[in-house]
């Protein structure tokens, strides 16, 4: 038997094998390198993809603010003209005869004094803010606390919410946190931001919940709301007369939702607060996109 053959063929055996593993290795390498990763789960793709339109709100509406403050006195007009629009009409169907006798033209007479009443509770609005913006009304800053304050909001918007089936939940403080504002326009302030919501809302819920940040002594209070309740038609609208989302009506007698951000924006700011629009955290019910109205607001440091 020759023994150098079998020899050989056992080298031979193991220089292919280690042949074949530096080829095979770079391979391994390469695959373990490529940029190409196994998706995401759906939610976590879902909660990005949220965040990112919410990011993209916010920043929308921090520009249209800061062009709608900077035509302030155009963008008022607009909102005056509905009313006043309505209040032409009436005189002009009065003066052209067109009435068909004494107890029509006396309805339109009223009809009209309604209307400019309306017209210059409007006005006064806007005055009474412009003047607060300025300094000349002073506000009436004191230690409100805030569970009071959200208690009271909520007997003021409840039936309002459940009138159109949209479930509001407040989530009430500890009563001994204060904050430190004016209480008419505080309350005022929230009020409007639900009412608004409300107003163009199409299903969906509502919470309304605080917290504090002893860090930056900053306290917070949250309303969660739809996200389409912001976004009609895909953008914020700050100009458009009526609500969104319904069919304008010449005798508007309330601001639009564009106009009620705009004063409640420029309140906050006299009160050293602020109001944004951040992505919202709750997750609770998958059919509804939530976005978060944030109010910031100085509390009482004891």
């Amino acid at each position: 038997m020759n023994w150098s053959n079998f020899i050989y063929l056992g080298v031979g055996l193991i220089l292919g094998l280690g042949v074949r593993g530096l080829l095979t290795r770079p391979l391994k390498t390469s695959s373990s390198l490529s940029p190409v990763k196994s998706p995401e789960p759906e939610p976590q793709v879902s909660t990005l993809l949220q965040q990112i339109k919410q990011t993209q709100l916010a920043y929308q509406m921090a520009q249209e603010m800061s062009l709608f403050k900077a035509g302030f006195l155009a963008r008022t007009t607009h909102e005056l003209r509905s009313p006043l629009s309505g209040l032409i009409g009436l005189h002009q169907l009065i003066l052209e005869d067109l009435c068909e006798n004494p107890a029509e033209e006396r309805e339109f007479v009223t009809q009209a004094h309604d209307k400019a009443l309306k017209l210059l509770h409007l006005i006064d609005e806007i005055l009474n803010i412009a003047r607060t913006e300025h300094g000349t009304n002073k506000l009436d800053i004191q230690p409100l606390s805030l569970c009071t304050i959200l208690q009271e909001v909520n007997n003021l918007t409840y039936m309002l919410a459940a009138n159109r089936n949209f479930p509001l939940r407040v989530v009430l403080p500890d009563p001994e946190i204060y904050v430190l504002a004016d209480y008419r326009w505080l309350r005022q302030i929230l009020v409007n931001l639900v009412e608004t919501a409300i107003a163009q809302m199409q299903f969906g819920s509502i919470y309304i919940s605080s917290s504090s940040l002893p860090t930056n002594n900053t306290l917070y209070i949250w309303l969660d709301v739809p996200t389409h309740a912001l976004t009609a038609s895909e953008s914020i609208d700050l100009i458009k007369s009526g609500v969104q989302g319904s069919q304008v009506d010449e005798d508007q007698t309330t601001f639009s939702a564009g106009m009620k951000l705009l004063l409640d924006y420029t309140l906050l700011e006299v009160m050293g607060g602020k109001l944004e629009i951040v992505p919202s955290p709750i997750t609770e019910e998958t059919t509804q996109e939530w976005t978060r109205l944030q109010v910031s607001i100085p509390p009482l440091i004891r």
